[in-house]
């Protein structure tokens, strides 16, 4: 059969200017927010509950079969956020509350969108060093006095354990602890202050390096221009711009830090695959392919997938794709909003010319307004109709040679859509961290609140039956664990397990 496009988010791929401009809705201005620490107080609550009753409304998950649980588990995050909302004082103490109500929730996809200008919160601090996660503890990356030495691992701070502070402090509010991929990306922001009243600062913290103890007194200040650049440094490396490169002869490495291109990024991506199959015969004979997902935030998981057609060859990845999706469903939430909203994006999309996602749009919203009307909780996606029999492979020589996928802590969403494509081949290895984790409500639109201060985040759809499961993590077939992530240190270990190849 061939690969049902619609199902891994047609709306997405063909949607993106529009949700981009809905995700950058004006935020606040500086007039309009609560004046005292009651009125931040009252806001905070507010907004909270207003977030649980759209949620309750919208939400596929209070309908969802095959999660009973989803109910009581909101319950429990309106519970909590209702007690950190009942201390809260001021702007940061409002961000901190919304923050912890949405890590109970568990899923980057619901929960609150504080819609605050970031210029109106206080400035963030750091201690003058930063940290990166790798795997078995939180190093020093760079520090600017040269303290802690890079390379050092954090023990403790005012007698606690690392791992336990790294929890109260940070995955109380931020991520998803049980997800690995998740402390690779937020454990860092330990040292990362954003004024939360609920947290103690460090303020006395320990390391180990070679063997020897150090001790060291936290002096905070103000996140700079400098840090800023340490920040990125860390987390991101020296990742490039979209592109194929050739780091050394017969060696190939494709850089994709988005799926959200602009105009020049969609052109890159296209003259990449273009090159490729025009010369197909050089990348066949190559060393290795090195795909590079670092600093990639997601967006429509199309462009990974073209990649890969280009590669493999179309035939044979949509036939992967169809059987890794054969008996996926797409069951959307028939609520009065989410109906509007698809509704409205049909039209949106006819205004663009776009009149394939229009005609798709419009026939979700016809049969979520169908539900609506008998009362069902669900619109039920339809197959594409040639969702029969999985194409031929055909003629294309199949491409054999190793692929490596350098993937970052943080890869969610169209990121884990894209190796759910790649490691459809045996040829594939993934390098790097574990990946984060996708919940199977998707689709996401925002619905501002009152307040002003915030919006909902309601996922429009579920996966049934997904090829992927809940909550699963990419593990790394070579995990990479040194401090610095630059191409280099990536190649180096590449390099290590080509020769290691060669050698059996």
């Amino acid at each position: 059969m061939a690969y049902p496009r619609p199902m891994p988010s047609l709306l997405q791929r063909v949607c993106m200017p529009i949700m981009a401009a809905l995700a950058a809705a004006a935020p606040m201005a500086a007039a309009e927010l609560p004046a005292t620490p009651a009125a931040w107080r009252a806001a905070a609550g507010a907004d909270i509950e207003a977030a649980v009753q759209v949620t309750r409304t919208n939400h596929p998950g209070m309908h969802d079969p095959r999660n009973p649980a989803f109910a009581a588990h909101l319950d429990a995050a309106h519970r909590h956020g209702l007690q950190l909302a009942g201390q809260v004082k001021d702007m940061a103490g409002y961000v901190a509350a919304v923050d912890g109500f949405n890590t109970r929730i568990g899923d980057g996809h619901a929960g609150l969108a504080v819609r605050i200008d970031k210029a109106l919160l206080p400035k963030p601090r750091w201690p003058g060093f930063v940290t990166v996660w790798r795997g078995d503890g939180l190093y020093v990356h760079t520090a600017t006095a040269a303290q802690p030495a890079p390379g050092s691992k954090l023990l403790a701070c005012d007698g606690k354990p690392a791992e336990d502070l790294i929890r109260t402090n940070v995955f109380a509010f931020q991520g998803r602890v049980a997800e690995a991929g998740q402390w690779w990306s937020d454990a860092r922001n330990l040292f990362i202050d954003t004024h939360n009243p609920f947290v103690v600062r460090p303020r006395h913290c320990s390391f180990a390096l070679d063997g020897k103890l150090t001790q060291h007194a936290l002096a905070w200040r103000d996140i700079g221009a400098e840090a800023e650049r340490l920040l990125a440094a860390s987390s991101d490396g020296d990742a490039r711009g979209v592109g194929m490169s050739e780091p050394r002869k017969n060696l190939y490495w494709m850089s994709m830090p988005t799926f959200h291109p602009d105009e020049a990024e969609r052109n890159a991506y296209r003259a990449v695959n273009r090159r490729i199959v025009a010369d197909r015969a050089r990348y066949l004979a190559a060393d290795a392919v090195v795909v590079d997902l670092r600093k990639n935030g997601g967006g429509s998981s199309s462009w990974a997938r073209e990649f890969a057609r280009a590669l493999w060859g179309a035939a044979r990845v949509d036939a992967a794709m169809a059987a890794f999706s054969a008996n996926t469903e797409v069951w959307w939430r028939a609520s009065l909003g989410n109906t509007d909203y698809v509704a409205w994006m049909a039209g949106e999309l006819d205004r663009q010319g776009q009149a394939e996602g229009a005609a798709w749009a419009r026939t979700q919203a016809e049969g979520m307004r169908a539900a609506l009307g008998r009362g069902a909780p669900f619109h039920v996606e339809r197959r594409a109709a040639d969702a029969g029999a999985a194409p031929a492979a055909g003629a294309e020589p199949p491409f054999s040679q190793p692929l490596y996928v350098v993937v970052p802590g943080d890869c969610a969403s169209a990121c884990l859509d894209a190796l759910d494509v790649f490691t459809r081949f045996p040829n594939t290895r993934l390098v790097g961290a574990p990946s984060s984790a996708d919940s199977r409500y998707m689709e996401v639109r925002r619905e501002n609140l009152a307040s002003g201060l915030a919006a909902v985040r309601v996922p429009n759809k579920m996966y049934v039956n997904r090829g992927r499961t809940d909550g699963k993590v990419y593990q790394p077939d070579i995990p990479v664990t040194a401090v610095a992530w630059t191409m280099q240190s990536l190649l180096k270990v590449i390099e290590r397990d080509l020769a290691a190849r060669q050698a059996r």
